[in-house]
């Protein structure tokens, strides 16, 4: 450092930029150190990292480099028009990366607690037998799966009607099982195979489900107490019938039910 100028180090430092970076506008005469020192090395003068400051702004403002010495040797009223210019695009910009921040957040908050309604809204959807402690439960079972991430995708983008849409679709096809069963049909038939696309349908609601999926789910809430208490409820016998409806719908497909994978 000399007495009045700055070494690029000092400056580069200072701007928190590199020494290359400094170099570089050198050669392209964006910014020159005017001064040097008795041995030959060049320094900044005040004069010239004030300049390198402007530039430093306008390149964070988005002004291509090579257009930086044109802009500051431009009279006050094209400077300022620019700026304002500028300044509108980057508070454009701020606000859209707000949104992004905000979109981020709910995913977070989301993949954190599953169905992001109010309690009141929760239990107008699902019923006064929603346990809340549930989505704590399939987030530390499945919280690391892709069905998991997706799931959570969908319900940061879903209100309490979204949400009734998927359960009454859910609700649906459980009644009309339930009303097949009782007509005498059998889980092999037609019309059962049918309904288990259905259910299979709406499942998709809530992630991507596969007939192979599907066939493991079906078996999961037969092996499960606290699934089949959800299709025992609609019926008696109700849960078995499904699985095996589930099982022929992969038939039809010409999927082997005990060779399901998840996936």
């Amino acid at each position: 450092m000399t007495q009045d100028g700055r070494t690029v180090g000092h400056v580069a430092a200072d701007l928190g930029v590199s020494v290359r970076t400094l170099h570089h506008w050198d050669e392209l005469g964006v910014v020159r150190p005017s001064e040097r020192t008795a041995g030959g090395y060049r320094t900044y003068l005040p004069a010239d990292v004030a300049r390198a400051r402007r530039v430093l702004l306008l390149r964070d403002l988005g002004v291509p480099l090579a257009d930086v010495p044109a802009l500051l040797a431009a009279d006050a009223r094209v400077r300022r028009s620019e700026l304002v210019r500028r300044r509108e695009a980057t508070l454009a910009r701020i606000a859209r990366l707000q949104e992004v921040v905000d979109a981020v957040d709910t995913l977070l908050a989301a993949d954190e607690r599953g169905i992001l309604l109010s309690a009141e809204d929760t239990t107008a959807v699902f019923g006064p037998g929603w346990d809340p402690a549930w989505s704590g439960a399939a987030r530390e079972r499945w919280g690391d799966s892709a069905q998991w991430a997706e799931y959570a995708e969908r319900s940061a983008g879903r209100d309490a009607q979204a949400w009734r849409a998927v359960v009454d679709a859910t609700r649906e096809v459980l009644a009309d099982m339930a009303r097949a069963r009782t007509d005498g049909v059998g889980p092999t038939d037609a019309r059962a195979v049918a309904l288990a696309e259905r259910h299979r349908e709406a499942m998709g609601e809530f992630f991507h489900v596969t007939p192979s999926m599907h066939v493991l789910m079906a078996r999961m809430y037969v092996a499960e107490p606290g699934w089949s208490v959800t299709f025992e409820e609609v019926q008696e016998g109700l849960t078995a019938w499904l699985r095996d409806a589930v099982e022929a719908a992969a038939r039809a497909r010409g999927l082997d039910p005990d060779a399901a994978t998840w996936g």
